[in-house]
């Protein structure tokens, strides 16, 4: 009998003693990073379960905790850099109503014209205008230049993020490798608290779920379903930067004309797969970096430009309209399109046989070989694009407008109208289309330096601030609204011979108010159309306003769009702290509650050395009988 105790006795203090080691490896442990508390369970044996083992060493985890735990980590990883470059972009704007903000110096610059207007003779009116001018295009460019120096740095942050993501990535697989090789239970459970860890770590950067595997390894996928590591092989994720980006450079499927960093996974057996074309990577750092870099600042940049191009236009354009030889005329539209420029496009509005109202878009070129424009080039992306051929030194502007519509339309010449009037019509019969309205804007200027043409418009803002050119809008060459926003600059002939600004003709008065009145309107009151991509009154349609409305729209957006982030944010941290929250309440040491199972392990040691000291007397007092 004494032999049971002793044996019972000795289980016990050994399974005490490998408990108090674990708490106190837990104490030990307290406050550090990835550490989950460990647990230790005794197991009956012996005769009528009359003695105990030590059972196995785990860890104390709640699984579905953990995995909520990585899918608030992307998504705070998210909102925290969407919230801190939103921010930064707002900031470029000013404080909305401040002199220095781009709505103050918008209406700076509308002062200026209007005192103009009220003293037309005033060399200082003059000359402010100008100074009010050059500020505003030096503003302007000024933000451009901050948007894209956000965007290089996006683009530096996804080369850094991506090779972070990449060691995480590789480390996983090598803890896979040695958990399966593992032998001691403690080891084992500190190497994965380290896969654990490192997990967590990649989670920052991109989406990702873990699927367990019978060996003890994982799997970590994308949550679109992506591979990455499998086991002890893991996908290497590199990153091509672009280093400096310019308002020209964009992400593209195409490699041959990328002109932005793409992030690309390389598996084990050697196939590389783009993540952002395959739409791999959809939170995390990663995935906020390519909205950034692709669709936000780009979107900021395409409004900066708009304003340019509207500020510019509004100043040298006119606006035309078709209408009806008579009033009682249906489906037959007279319009004036002398002096028509590469990229004066002209809106054709129409009714299908349906009953669908729809624009077909027209526009001039004059280069070789033709260029290649995208719908969201256009104002309006839903439009049907046509192009008109005016190369060549005097081109028949009917006939390339006739070439352009197609042989559904009449396009003849009206030069009652001008040198440029044209007469359009649809032609009648079944599935006849029905003609709503012509507009366009053309550029009326004919080069930079002419001013007394006895029109009102002037080319006031150029393409250049040295030898600027006009700006028209033209896609020779490629786009010119791209990037306009860096370039614009006030015409240096204007700043020579600021008696321009008012006099539309060599004998003009210099008290004429016509053009100054026109550019104040032009500015402040003149509706322009504005492209549905700036992303201002929704990306489907176009959005008409006045530039001065045009640039406090601007201001407008972008400050919704922070506070919108900073939103997001706040309500994603706390969405993160309280999935921590919950992993720490399972697997965090607590030193109250493991300070408590050392008093109880203590009082099972001291009775098992009881029970041996018994036993002990017990044999003795057998011995001496």
């Amino acid at each position: 009998m004494s032999f049971n105790a002793i044996n019972t006795a000795t289980a016990g203090l050994k399974a005490t003693q490998a408990a108090i080691g674990v708490v106190s490896q837990n104490i030990a442990n307290v406050g550090t990073v990835g550490y989950s508390k460990r647990t230790i369970t005794a197991v009956a044996q012996g005769v009528g379960n009359s003695s105990v083992s030590i059972g196995a060493i785990g860890r104390a985890l709640d699984a579905a905790s953990l995995k909520q735990l990585r899918m608030e980590t992307s998504g705070a990883a998210y909102t925290g850099t969407l919230s801190a470059v939103r921010t930064q972009l707002d900031q470029l704007y000013g404080t909305p109503g401040s002199t220095t903000a781009l709505d103050g110096v918008v209406n700076d610059f509308a002062l200026s014209l209007q005192s103009l207007v009220n003293d037309p003779t005033s060399v200082a009116a003059r000359s402010a205008v100008i100074s009010k001018a050059a500020n505003l295009a030096s503003s302007i460019g000024t933000i451009a230049n901050g948007v894209q120096q956000l965007r290089t740095a996006s683009e530096s942050q996804l080369g850094s993020d991506t090779a972070k993501a990449s060691e995480y990535l590789k480390a996983i697989a090598t803890l896979n490798t040695q958990v399966t090789a593992a032998t001691d239970e403690g080891t084992r459970a500190d190497l994965l608290d380290q896969r654990d860890q490192a997990i967590n770590g990649l989670s920052a950067y991109l989406d990702v779920q873990t699927v367990d595997q019978y060996d003890g390894t994982v799997s970590v996928i994308t949550t679109s379903g992506m591979t990455l590591v499998d086991r002890g092989a893991a996908a290497t994720l590199s990153f091509d930067g672009r280093g400096t980006l310019s308002p020209e450079a964009a992400y593209s499927t195409d490699p041959e004309t990328r002109g932005a960093g793409t992030i690309t996974a390389t598996t084990p057996g050697g196939s590389r797969i783009d993540l952002i074309a395959a739409k791999a990577i959809r939170s995390g750092s990663l995935a906020a970096g390519v909205e950034l870099r692709d669709t936000i600042l780009p979107q900021a940049q395409r409004q900066l430009d708009e304003l340019a191009a509207g500020l510019s236009r509004s100043m040298s354009d006119r606006q035309v309209t078709g209408a009806p030889p008579t009033p009682d005329t249906t489906g037959v539209m007279d319009i004036d399109l002398t002096g028509l420029k590469a990229g004066n496009t002209i809106t054709v509005s129409l009714k299908d046989a349906q009953g669908i109202a729809y624009n077909r878009v027209l526009v001039p070129y004059t280069s070789d070989p033709t260029p290649s424009i995208k719908l969201t080039d256009l104002n309006d992306p839903t439009a049907k694009l046509s192009l008109v051929d005016l190369r060549g030194t005097d081109p028949d502007l009917s006939t390339a407008v006739q070439a352009a519509l197609g042989s559904d339309f009449i396009v003849e010449d009206q030069t009652s109208l001008g040198a440029g009037g044209l007469r359009i019509s649809v032609k009648a019969g079944p599935g006849a289309q029905t003609l709503l309205g012509i507009s366009a804007s053309v550029t009326t200027p004919k080069d930079t330096t002419t001013f007394q043409s006895g029109e009102a418009q002037v080319p006031l803002f150029l393409d250049g601030t040295a030898k600027g050119k006009l700006y028209t809008g033209s896609f020779d060459g490629g786009s010119q609204l791209t990037g306009f926003a860096q370039r614009i600059g006030v015409n240096p002939a204007l700043v020579a011979n600021t008696a321009n600004l008012v006099n539309t003709t060599a004998n003009a008065l210099p008290s004429d108010t016509t053009r100054p009145q026109f550019l104040y309107a032009a500015l402040t009151g003149t509706d322009r159309t504005f492209a549905a991509a700036s992303g201002i009154g929704g990306i489907e349609a176009p959005y008409s306003a006045s530039v001065q409305d045009f640039a406090q729209r601007i201001i407008d957006a972008q400050g919704a769009g922070a506070a919108t982030a900073q939103s997001l944010d706040e309500g994603q941290s706390i969405a993160l702290a309280t999935a921590q929250s919950r992993v720490a309440s399972v697997s965090g040491v607590s030193i109250d509650e493991e300070m408590s199972k050392l008093v109880q392990l203590q009082t099972a040691y001291s009775a098992n050395a009881r029970v041996l000291t018994a036993a002990r007397d017990l044999l003795d007092t057998l011995l001496r009988i």
